[in-house]
């Protein structure tokens, strides 16, 4: 996956270059350039492709909490020290 972003941010730095180098290209170009045909979409498509690892993530911590949750009351509670006063 990584593989194909680098590759996709070549294409589009190459782009740039070819737009900021052309006799009636401009700087604005070439920025408009990246953002629109290099970070956009690269992002949009990082963000949908890592939707599945961000969801398991989620799933495991909230298991972790629910197990620590069931730790903790399956111990019940810890019954106090006896005081002074009960011994006399």
């Amino acid at each position: 996956m990584y593989l194909v972003a680098i590759a996709w941010m070549y294409v589009a730095v190459m782009m740039s270059a070819a737009e900021l180098m052309h006799p009636d290209g401009s700087v604005l170009g070439a920025v408009v350039t990246l953002l629109l045909y290099g970070v956009g979409p690269l992002a949009l498509v990082l963000y949908l492709l890592r939707t599945p690892a961000r969801r398991r993530a989620r799933k495991a911590q909230e298991a972790a909490e629910q197990a620590q949750r069931d730790l903790e009351a399956a111990a019940g509670p810890v019954p106090a020290p006896p005081s002074a006063e009960s011994r006399t």
